[in-house]
């Protein structure tokens, strides 16, 4: 068989090969658990399966978070152009991974922001399967919407499970409807923060870059700036976010440690900075490409802080499972072998490496079109924000914060095109009855001229078509009707797609309800099974 033969059927038969792949992946899994922590001696024959099982669900939902949530730190990268897909899964898979091992944590919280109350359930067997039941539920909704194309929130996906089989175990009074409360407001808050502050980057880029008439002798001045400016913000995410298991450090000493380091960093890039952008076209292109080792540091990062906290919704309700199992105790937070820090970092690589193209295709492509300077926007968009939100105490999904991101870059670009195209009727209503070449030379000046010169230009081409309006009046001329309906209306085109928007944010809402129904069914069946 040639390989290209290879390759055609490798793809016509690449669903069956990745279904095949990560049900091994899992039988692995169940093995490596049953020679490893769940033989525990003492334990019966039914805990020793309990642990089994869960270890293999607790991978099926590390997989799925690396399917689905890796896309929102690898999505604007793969999108822009920075790196290719390959690229992209390589290098999130192994940040990820070291993430969840280095920086994951010796103890990982199991009930999710104080969602039920675990001294209301006595029995710690019974709490076992409460969160048994739960990580089922999470892993199901999160491969669920995965297939969909829908990039969610893992933790809401997993508090959504950890409230739904409380409340068949124990009960409505079990869960705190207070963080409910700040959860739902939060689907409100995280994308309109993210896409606020994407949007204010992008068009501080664009004035201070992209509208110059000398694109490349800005960027040489600004680009060094822009970079300084991530390095600090990914550097105070790192001490507070990425390393907070590993390194303790104030929310004042991380910020001036970022202060200097981004300093530091500046001083060095500056130069070969200005260098490197001399030897660019004066192009956006060329400004593009001045931003692309940034963006791919940029998304390592993101991997890395991704891995070492959101593994904790995969390997943290199997944690208490482990605990309430080994010691017979119920503990809100509990101490995290090894081999369940592996477990958890293998199903986030090898999750990504099967499933995650799609997501990053859908964050990256389908929503709007991305270039180096909308995804450097974004990516300081999520960071600058989980980490605002985070010492306000405010429960954001940086899920929600990456997709509102890129949702508001899109609606800037369209907003900017209307206004662009109302410029332009505005130019050609005031060259009206001119030769085309001359409308034709004049927009493309005007296209070329700076902000203030294209003001200058705007207000000449309007009292220009005010005279000629007045005299066309005199001499009982007017416009014929489609061409005054050119000039008043500039037509809006939809650089979002509507239909990619509403099928990600009905995800969105109903992540939290659908978890909760399907863990408390999936809890009655276990209940009834055992009993």
């Amino acid at each position: 068989m040639t390989r290209k033969s290879r390759a055609r059927f490798f793809t016509k038969h690449q669903e069956v090969f990745q279904l095949g792949a990560a049900v091994l992946f899992l039988l692995m899994v169940g093995v490596y658990a049953s020679l490893t922590g769940a033989s525990t001696a003492g334990l019966t024959t039914q805990a020793t399966w309990l642990l089994i099982v869960a270890a293999a669900v607790g991978a099926y939902m590390a997989m799925n978070i690396g399917a689905n949530d890796v896309a929102n730190n690898m999505g604007p990268a793969v999108g822009s152009g920075a790196m290719t897909m390959g690229w992209a899964i390589f290098i999130a898979a192994i940040f990820e991974a070291l993430g969840a091992i280095v920086a994951g944590g010796d103890v990982v919280g199991t009930i999710k922001g104080g969602i039920i109350d675990p001294n209301a359930i006595a029995d710690p067997s019974l709490f076992a399967w409460v969160m048994f039941a739960a990580l089922l539920a999470g892993a199901l909704w999160l491969n669920l919407a995965t297939a969909l194309g829908a990039p969610v929130s893992t933790t809401h996906s997993i508090i959504g499970a950890v409230m739904g089989a409380g409340i068949a175990a124990g009960g409505w009074g079990l869960v705190n409807w207070e963080t409910i409360g700040q959860i739902v407001i939060s689907w409100v808050v995280s994308p309109l923060a993210g896409g606020a502050m994407a949007a204010a980057f992008l068009y501080i880029i664009k004035r201070s870059v992209t509208y110059r008439s000398n694109m490349i002798e800005a960027a040489s001045r600004v680009v060094p700036i822009l970079i300084g400016a991530m390095v600090f913000a990914y550097t105070t995410y790192m001490l507070l976010k990425g390393l907070g298991q590993l390194v303790q450090v104030s929310v004042p000493t991380a910020l001036l440690a970022g202060a200097g380091v981004s300093v530091v960093v500046w001083w060095l890039i500056r130069k070969p900075m200005a260098n490197m952008a001399r030897r660019q076209d004066n192009s956006k292109s060329g400004v593009n490409r001045l931003f692309t080792w940034p963006l791919v540091c940029s998304a390592a990062l993101l991997s890395f802080a991704h891995g070492a906290n959101d593994v904790a919704n995969a390997i943290g309700p199997l944690a208490a499972i482990y605990e309430a199992v080994k010691e017979g105790a119920i503990a809100t937070k509990a101490g995290t072998p090894m081999w369940i820090m592996v477990l958890g970092a293998l199903g986030l690589a090898v999750g990504l490496a099967l499933y995650g193209a799609r997501l990053i295709r859908t964050v990256g492509k389908e929503i709007t079109e991305l270039d180096n300077m909308r995804a450097y926007a974004i990516a300081m968009s999520a960071t600058l924000t989980v980490i605002i939100a985070s010492q306000l105490g405010m429960p954001v999904s940086t899920t929600h914060i990456s997709i509102g991101a890129v949702f508001g870059v899109g609606f800037l670009r369209e907003l900017l095109k209307v206004n662009y195209a109302k410029m332009e009727a505005a130019v050609r209503k005031g060259h009206s009855g001119a030769d085309r070449e001359e409308v034709e030379a004049y927009l493309l000046r005007f296209e070329a001229a700076e902000v203030g010169e294209k003001k200058r230009m705007l207000a000449d081409m309007k009292r220009r078509a005010k005279h000629r309006e007045a005299a066309d009046s005199e001499n009982g001329a007017v416009f014929a009707k489609k061409e005054q309906k050119a000039f008043r209306k500039a037509y809006k085109k939809e650089i979002v797609k509507r239909s990619v928007v509403l099928r990600i944010v009905a995800a969105w809402i109903v992540t939290v309800p659908a978890t909760a129904v399907l863990a408390a069914i999936l809890f009655h069946i276990v209940a009834a099974v055992l009993n």
